[in-house]
């Protein structure tokens, strides 16, 4: 029997229990930079990435859940930038700065002392602007000794101007001294490479090549787990960072609408979990998904499902974006928790969503949060943005226009 289609407003929760929502103090509209501190004095605080201006970022006292706590929101520089990515090692933080335009100032990354939350202190700004840069949309810190980024350069014009952020590799072992010790880029992409430029995507789905989520683990210290939106998903070869090597690419698109976002490796599993990012409102660059790959050969991984995602009828008028974005990336890192087998993902209006992998060839959702739309939402509806959790089993999402941040427990 056919079901009816949702209502716009109608919210929406199985197997995870809302613990609490807070607004942010208005400031609501978040990125994709959620990491967690476990403070020395017990405390444990949720940094979390503003989506645009004013704001820079906000830490949350989150030791109770049901409670959570403002504890700093700071503010950004100038109204043209954006810091939508953040990640914490022990006291340490690294932020990214995206300008609207290149050649606008201040764009890169900035390192911060955290040890006294309410007092985030500067430790060394990164300066990666330039006349053909926007600097930094990404970056993934998880060492405490190399900071991975998507970002451009004062030396780096792209052929095209979608092209302009490539993979970069900084040292931060010494916080106050930062240095590039690598780069990549797609060859073809910059001013004066031999080789010829790749073939556009098609009108409408031309989004760019340039990197995205830059992911490196432990477990394969020498590899980067690289999403190149309009490339597709890419590893590269790191084990002597200042020459990396391509290793394998693998791209959906054509004939779908590109936007490679995030490249989770199951180690244990020899898996690959490859997001799609939605950009565009109501769902016409649809189906953007969340895909698994087989990855025993490394060099050819082999989609063999997709995650399973609610009709496409109830969800594209509800407003704004539906699809796929962000995974929890299982960071390794003090106070997160890391699962081979639950995948938790957020899909903008389409809410929070969690499936299980026991059976990699058929993924079966196991749980969905889908709030009402926040108040003062200039879409009509939630657009959850990220995902973190926490090694209590804690969930945390965010809104990325005006809701701000719900604290869920999951029950699977």
């Amino acid at each position: 029997m056919m079901q009816p289609a949702l209502s716009p407003a109608l919210p929406a929760i199985r197997n995870f229990r809302l613990l609490s929502h807070h607004e942010l103090n208005g400031f609501g509209g978040m990125g994709e930079g959620l990491s967690l501190q476990l403070a020395r004095d017990g405390r444990r605080i949720l940094w979390a990435a503003h989506e645009s201006a004013p704001k820079n970022f906000t830490a949350i006292d989150v030791t109770d859940p049901r409670a959570p706590r403002v504890v700093v929101q700071t503010e950004l520089p100038q109204p043209y930038m954006r810091s939508n990515s953040l990640e914490v090692v022990g006291d340490v933080m690294a932020v990214a700065y995206q300008t609207r335009e290149p050649g606008q100032q201040p764009a890169g990354f900035e390192l911060f002392d955290i040890s006294r939350p309410e007092e985030p202190r500067s430790i060394a700004f990164v300066d990666c602007s330039g006349p053909y840069s926007r600097g930094v949309h990404q970056l993934w810190f998880v060492d405490g000794e190399y900071v991975h980024l998507s970002s451009g350069a004062a030396d780096f014009q792209p052929r095209h101007p979608l092209d302009d952020q490539f993979y970069r590799i900084f040292d931060v072992r010494d916080p106050a001294r930062p240095r590039e010790v690598g780069r990549w880029w797609l060859p073809g992409t910059r001013e004066g490479d031999p080789e010829p430029p790749p073939d556009r995507h098609p009108p409408g789905a031309d989004f760019g090549f340039r990197a995205h989520n830059t992911n490196v683990y432990p477990q394969r210290p020498d590899r980067c787990y690289l999403g190149y939106i309009d490339a597709g998903m890419i590893i590269l070869d790191i084990s002597d960072k200042a020459n990396p090597k391509p290793i394998c690419r693998w791209d959906n698109s054509p004939p779908y609408h590109g936007f490679t976002h995030t490249v989770l490796p199951l180690f244990g599993r020899d898996l690959l979990v490859v997001s799609d990012e939605s950009v565009v409102d109501g769902a016409a660059d649809w189906p953007k998904l969340v895909w698994i790959l087989d990855a025993r050969q490394e060099s050819n991984p082999i989609p063999i499902a997709t995650c399973p995602m609610p009709p496409l009828r109830d969800f594209a008028g509800r407003g704004g974006r539906f699809g796929a974005h962000n995974l929890h990336e299982n960071p390794p890192k003090a106070g997160a928790w890391s699962s081979e087998q639950i995948i938790l993902g957020t899909f903008f209006n389409g809410g929070l969503r969690a499936f299980d992998l026991s059976d990699p060839y058929q993924p079966v959702e196991v749980g969905h949060f889908v709030p009402e739309a926040p108040r003062n939402s200039p879409v009509g509806a939630v657009q959850l943005n990220d995902v973190f959790v926490e090694d209590r089993g804690i969930v945390y999402t965010v809104d990325r226009l005006a809701g701000g941040l719900y604290a869920l427990e999951m029950d699977f």
